[in-house]
């Protein structure tokens, strides 16, 4: 099909692109390597969440969780969109103290969140040790699983019928207004989105993002264990560490019954292996909230990396001024899901010369000085 603008990544970020880009009546071409949902889409946990490492990334992320709301009635079974809410947990009085402080400005900006005592805290989720001084319930935060959800966009979003999308299409080279792929086919469209997470820097080598590594565990099935995603309030602060290795706890109750259990980061590290002492760091985290998943057996345990930049915030916008036609949506580290939606609506507005619904300014890659140079 002739296109109006080429993908590349069909991931839940290059899915949202496409999509909105034909919701906004563009024909779009959609590339992957792999398959629908793949790299760290098909790695993660899936949650949709309202953060607060910064203001930016709570305008995005608060944006986007509605989005995602908006969004819920009209997706399957099959992807597993639940409201379940996020449980930030604090271990005692200075996380305490934190979660009001959290409270305080999730009330500001609008978000709906609402402190829990110690004995509350019990009551909404029993499993939890009884030493936690209590938590902070953000009642509209969610999980969807992602690779469903990216084919949904993909095939049946209302634009769908203006997507092409094909798989095994590796990307070698972009310019303005083409594509290369591996087995030498050129192909052409007035703008090109680079939305293909850490793969990424292989089309713009100067984009400011690096991997880090992560570990997840699923369980087997122990349906009502927790009810809500549970977080500790030092989760963000392991989110954005800058070296080194940390873990934080981090239970998903799954549709399914199971439990997925996260998180761990590791920078200087490209090995996709399962490495078993950050596994059992993790673990052994998990278990000072939960101590009763020391009776539960685990399945199977996966690595992921996500995309991360140096400020935290992902890279939507203009590659630079020497190549117009080449977009970015890349470097959203562990929000890809969550932010994949607002991503889309801003990235759509820079191209089609719209008014966003939040200043994107925050999040164009212009913000590092010296625009990219496009790999041809």
């Amino acid at each position: 099909m002739s296109a109006d603008a080429i993908v590349v990544g069909a991931g839940i970020v290059g899915a949202a692109c496409a999509a909105e880009l034909a919701a906004r009546g563009m024909t779009v071409q959609v590339l992957d390597a792999a398959g629908i949902g793949g790299g760290a889409t098909a790695a993660g946990m899936g949650h949709i969440v309202v953060m607060n490492d910064s203001a930016e990334e709570l305008a995005l992320s608060r944006y986007s969780r509605g989005l995602w709301l908006e969004l819920a009635p009209q997706l399957r079974e099959l992807d597993a969109f639940r409201r379940c809410g996020t449980l930030w947990v604090a271990a005692d009085e200075h996380e305490w103290q934190a979660a009001c402080a959290l409270q305080a400005t999730f009330a500001q900006r609008g978000v709906s969140a609402e402190l829990l005592d110690r004995h509350a805290l019990r009551n909404c989720e029993p499993a939890l040790s009884p030493a936690m001084a209590g938590g902070l319930l953000v009642e509209h935060d969610s999980i969807v699983y992602a690779p469903r959800a990216a084919q949904w966009l993909l095939t049946q979003s209302s634009g769908a019928r203006t997507i092409g999308v094909r798989t095994g299409a590796e990307a070698i080279g972009v310019s303005a207004q083409t594509v290369t792929l591996a087995n030498g086919e050129r192909l052409s469209a007035a703008c090109v989105v680079v939305a293909n997470g850490m793969q990424a820097r292989r089309l713009v080598p100067s984009l400011p993002i690096e991997p880090k590594k992560g570990h997840l565990l699923v369980t087997d099935r122990y349906p009502g264990f927790i009810t809500h995603q549970l977080l500790e309030l030092g989760y963000i602060d392991s989110a954005h560490q800058a070296s080194g290795t940390s873990v934080a706890f981090n239970a998903q109750p799954r549709p399914t019954g199971q439990l997925l259990l996260g998180s761990s980061r590791q920078f200087s590290t490209t090995s996709p292996e399962v490495e078993l002492d950050v596994l059992a760091q993790m673990l052994a985290r998990c278990a000072r909230y939960l101590p009763g998943l020391t009776q539960l057996n685990g399945l199977r345990a996966w690595t992921g990396f996500r995309a991360a930049t140096p400020d935290g915030l992902p890279l939507i916008g203009n590659a630079g001024p020497g190549a117009p036609g080449v977009w970015i949506a890349a470097g959203h580290e562990g929000l890809g899901v969550t932010t994949s939606l607002a991503t889309a609506k801003l990235l759509a507005a820079q191209i089609l010369g719209t008014e966003p619904a939040i200043d994107s300014h925050p999040y164009r890659p212009e913000r590092f000085g010296e625009s990219a140079h496009v790999h041809a």
